[in-house]
């Protein structure tokens, strides 16, 4: 969960069962052992990215929703005001502007994963 928090597919039986439990008694272990859910563990590792993107990139809100693998806009914004108190917008307003240039979008999107380059094309490098 930690490797792949971003993928939005990420999917509760197969992190079970590559653990080697059944569904359930993952989410009792997990829960003994982290005090949350997995679910939950799994959101505030997505809250925590993405207000490490509102910081320092220049993407827009929904952007960094989808990037850091939530798809709906509305439960992202639910989620991050529980969490730290503020709306996205409002979380970016108050840490960003303080002397230093957000990363352009372009370069957030690639360090985040959201451009893929396509490897079936021959380069240099293969020859």
């Amino acid at each position: 969960m930690d490797r792949d928090w971003a993928d939005p597919g990420l999917d509760l039986d197969a992190v079970a069962a590559h653990a080697g439990y059944s569904r359930y008694h993952f989410v009792r272990a997990f829960k003994a052992v982290y005090g949350q859910s997995p679910g939950q563990y799994l959101s505030r590792r997505r809250i925590e990215r993405a207000e490490d993107l509102l910081r320092t990139a220049n993407l827009s809100v929904t952007e960094i929703c989808t990037l850091v693998g939530f798809s709906s806009l509305g439960t992202f914004s639910t989620r991050f005001k529980k969490q730290t108190g503020l709306s996205p917008s409002e979380y970016r307003a108050k840490y960003t502007g303080r002397g230093a240039a957000l990363i352009p979008g372009c370069f957030a999107m690639l360090y985040a994963g959201g451009f893929k380059p396509q490897r079936d094309q021959p380069n240099a490098e293969q020859f």
